[in-house]
């Protein structure tokens, strides 16, 4: 047996390795930061139209929001003034009527006072002291605000009137003040007293 390797028989061939380096056929993908940029670019796209849009909006928002306020300012001060108005007249109101109520009481306790001077005039002492003392108190008190209720030749009026007597007379066609037996005095429409008067009216049976 021939051991020399060399030699073999010539049938046998020895085998061929071939192998392919090409591989398969390059698949070209597009690079990461390309499609980064193109992906950043659509959402940079819609966030604009949304900024946009928002901007749109807030300057709306921007153009109705002082209207409404100045509105609503306006309503305010006109409501403040009417009030402020309202507590003005309220108060000038009440100070007259607290101004009223204390010549009313001042006054009422200074009839009496006049009554004597009233009297002492009627006995015909029209120059002595009383008539120029009683004169120049009725004139400081019409200064405030007094005047005299009753005067003969008025019609009778039971408001303002107290009949102390009463003379029927059939040609009489209503109720008059023949008499002035002691005046009534008033203060605007505070009635201190009425005025106590004679009365001469028609008959009543008549």
């Amino acid at each position: 047996m021939n051991k020399n390797p060399h030699l073999r028989h010539q049938s046998e061939r020895p085998l061929v390795l071939v192998r392919d380096w090409r591989g398969p056929a390059p698949v070209t993908l597009p690079s990461r930061r390309r499609r980064d940029a193109g992906t950043g670019r659509a959402r940079a796209g819609a966030e604009g139209v949304r900024l946009d849009e928002a901007r749109m909006h807030d300057a709306r928002l921007d153009e109705v929001q002082p209207r409404e306020q100045i509105s609503e300012l306006t309503a305010d001060l006109q409501r403040l003034k009417a009030e402020y108005d309202n507590y003005r007249k309220r108060v000038r109101r009440d100070r007259l009527a607290i101004r009223e109520i204390a010549v009313v009481n001042v006054l009422t306790g200074l009839l009496p006072v006049l009554d004597v001077a009233e009297e002492v005039r009627r006995q015909g002492d029209d120059h002595g002291a009383a008539a120029v003392l009683s004169g120049t108190l009725q004139d400081r008190l019409a200064a405030l605000g007094l005047r005299t209720v009753g005067a003969a030749g008025e019609p009778f009026d039971p408001h303002t009137h107290e009949a102390i007597t009463y003379y029927a007379c059939g040609g009489a066609r209503e109720a008059v003040c023949t008499e002035v037996l002691r005046h009534g005095y008033r203060v605007g429409d505070h009635l201190l007293r009425p005025a106590q008067v004679a009365v001469t009216g028609p008959d009543s049976a008549a």
